[in-house]
């Protein structure tokens, strides 16, 4: 459609029309016509001055067209016009400076990432396919300059290595006395290595015990599933998911925001549709955000469904007092989940137990609060290479005694073994239960130990106000209270928030010290 022009004044109007990929720049000027003509009545919006465009002078009889492109652009109603089209004016190119890269302001990290980083491959494979190759190959002198990872290769393999070197250069006796002792060495290795073999254990640290509990079960049941923040390519804040995204896919290993109210409600829904998720808290004092699902929707929904659901979700994550976390990072919530009906409690305290724990939660039809302890991650204990589990309502037996009995769990495990070695110096004899399971008790194995010893002494970490040992105590004065010689002892941490000073920090905890101490007035 061809463009229309209204009437105008005697100044230059601008009316921009696209020409092909550019946009055309009309100016028009021309003298109002004698009478109105109703065909070129259209709508002109408000003139503009142009800088561009000086006016020229009036003309009466003929109506100037000037066009600001290459192009000429004809209208037929306007085709009489003799003006000559003006030239397009030129703009002034504006100079611009070369481009120069910037120095990064820290030089430092510049020049990190200008490094050349390991590829992911060879950083994972440290005990895979890689890593056997590179084992396979050491047992020839020629790769021995080519093998660069020393660790992926064992230590008996490394000294076979520098064996069969010294005994192809023809070393002297000293070399030969060095040879010798090495040849004696790689035997031992390997005989421990085939003993180990024998024996079917392998040595784990307690986050790769849960890490291997969660591949199992995920491997086994493809409804098993993990949730939690930072638990996918990350592998969580202790690094117990660590690699589980990588083998699973990210729908089985879910990283979900900073929300525990959203993805704990979101486990207990996935829960009562089928599946068995696992929902991680970076810390259990984040959990407190969930309180509200772990209650009302992960413990009563079974009783308040008529059965009709079933809740198979295991909520866990580190906890405890840490080493200067600080009294937020420092929670123990044992305290507030155990009043919480339909839920059952377990604190892991060895790998052994954490592995079998971890598994048994998973395979449960309840939903099960998993406490870990932030300082005994990196313990290492010989676990068995066969499949097992552990009950979710059995207490250990850690030391057998006749003197008194301790009840303990998690990280006071190792502060009331550190204090029966001092006993038995002294002569007592202590028998050492862990009771793992916080709710229910196992009120079979405490019984019988108290029908043997008579006394009683409970230690923990939760606070002294409505803790586990306050819950145990009870429990044991219903049920075994003629078989006491003595009252009950319950050694506690202090009810204040967890100081961040060290000093601090170990005075609000049970030392070993207070342990010895309680043992003694018990037995007097």
């Amino acid at each position: 459609m061809e463009p229309r022009l209204a009437p105008t004044h005697l100044h230059p109007v601008h009316i921009r029309l696209p020409v092909g990929r550019r946009e055309l720049a009309v100016a028009l000027r021309a003298s109002p016509p004698s009478k109105w003509d109703p065909d070129l009545s259209v709508h002109r919006p408000r003139a503009r001055k142009s800088s561009l465009y000086p006016p020229s002078p009036p003309l009466a009889a003929e109506k100037k067209l000037l066009v600001a492109s290459p192009r000429a652009l004809r209208l037929p109603h306007l085709a009489s016009s003799s003006a000559p089209p003006s030239p397009r004016p030129q703009r002034e190119r504006i100079k611009r400076r070369p481009h120069r890269a910037r120095p990064h302001r820290h030089r430092h990290l510049h020049l990190q990432r200008r490094r050349r980083r390991p590829t992911p491959l060879l950083a994972r494979d440290e005990t895979g396919p890689m890593a056997a190759a590179a084992s396979s190959t050491l047992h020839g002198v020629g790769a021995v300059a080519s093998a660069k990872p020393r660790s992926a290769a064992p230590a008996a393999a490394r000294r076979s290595v520098r064996v069969a070197a010294a005994a192809k250069g023809g070393a002297g006796s000293a070399r030969g006395r060095l040879v010798a002792r090495n040849a004696v060495a790689a035997k031992a290795d390997e005989a421990a290595a085939e003993a180990g073999s024998k024996s079917g254990g392998h040595e784990l640290l307690m986050f790769e015990a849960l890490r291997e509990a969660l591949i199992e079960e995920m491997n086994l049941d493809p409804t098993v599933c993990v949730m939690g923040e930072d638990v996918g390519h990350y592998g969580g804040s202790y690094k117990v998911t660590k690699g589980l995204a990588e083998m699973f896919g990210d729908l089985r290993v879910l990283d979900t925001p900073i929300a525990e109210n959203s993805f704990t409600g979101m486990g207990v829904g996935a829960a009562m549709k089928g599946l068995r998720p696992v929902v991680e808290g970076m810390n259990m004092g984040f959990l407190l955000l969930a309180y509200n699902q772990i209650s009302n929707n992960c413990g009563m929904l079974h009783y308040t469904s008529g059965g009709q659901f079933k809740i198979p979700v295991v909520i866990r994550g580190p906890g405890g007092v840490g080493r200067q976390l600080g009294a937020e990072h420092s929670q123990r919530l044992e305290s507030y989940f155990q009043s919480i009906p339909g839920l059952q409690m377990v604190a892991c305290s060895t790998p052994y137990n954490a592995k079998g724990l971890m598994k048994a939660a998973i395979r449960s039809e309840n939903p099960v609060v998993l406490f870990e302890h932030v300082l005994l991650y990196n313990l290492k204990e010989k676990i068995p290479d066969e499949e097992y589990i552990c009950c979710l309502e059995e207490a250990e037996m850690v030391r057998p005694g006749e003197h008194v009995t301790i009840l303990t769990y998690s990280r006071m495990r190792y502060h009331v073994m550190q204090a029966a070695k001092t006993l038995v110096n002294k002569g007592y004899d202590p028998e050492v239960i862990d009771i793992r399971s916080l709710k229910p008790f196992d009120l079979h194995t405490i019984g019988n130990s108290i029908k043997k010893t008579h006394r009683v002494l409970i230690v923990e970490e939760c606070m002294r106000t409505g803790g586990i040992g306050a819950s145990l105590r009870s429990a044991i004065i219903d049920n075994f209270w003629d078989y006491l010689d003595a009252p009950i002892m319950c050694l506690s941490s202090q009810d204040v928030p967890t100081p961040y000073a060290a000093t601090l920090e170990d005075a609000t905890v049970v030392q070993p010290a207070q342990i010895v101490a309680a043992v003694e007035q018990i037995c007097q």
